[in-house]
């Protein structure tokens, strides 16, 4: 009968065939979003998998970035000279001059050139004989930290 409640339940009949249930039709209905729906193991795989899918693109998207920061360190150097009358000199290592202002240590870089005040530059021969204590020289010096390291000594006198 059409409008007519009707009854599927096989209570007090009898019948010849057998009805199967299956482990996934009988399980609770679960809520979602508002709406009730059947909670089968191919469901709850989706969403996990769908998760995991997630998950893979968000990593792949953020990975370059992560792997992309780069560190620096900068070394700031000054150029500057100096100038007084050497009271302290050790070949290729210090030479301290006097100053206006006071005594001033300066340390050798690895590579000195030595050069008369008109830019002629001496031999080694000729270092050891004019560059000595009480003789007037500037000085060309980077400041590495703390120290002033010369690569230039100019002879005040050709």
């Amino acid at each position: 009968m059409p409008g007519a409640p009707q009854n599927f339940s096989n209570e007090g009949t009898e019948s010849s065939g057998s009805c199967e249930v299956t482990e996934s039709a009988t399980r609770p209905l679960e809520r979602v979003g508002g709406l009730l729906a059947f909670a089968t193991k191919g469901n709850q795989s989706k969403g996990i998998r769908m998760r995991k899918t997630l998950l893979s693109i968000a990593l792949a998207v953020a990975a370059p970035f992560a792997w992309a920061q780069t560190s620096s360190t900068t070394t700031t150097t000054t150029t500057t000279e100096g100038g007084g009358t050497i009271t302290e000199y050790t070949p290729g290592s210090v030479i301290t001059l006097k100053e206006t202002s006071g005594p001033r240590n300066y340390k050798f870089s690895k590579k000195v050139v030595y050069v008369t005040k008109s830019g002629k530059e001496l031999d080694e021969a000729t270092v050891k004989t004019r560059i000595k204590i009480g003789i007037p020289v500037h000085v060309h010096y980077m400041t590495e930290g703390d120290d002033m390291m010369v690569d230039r000594v100019i002879l005040d006198e050709d």
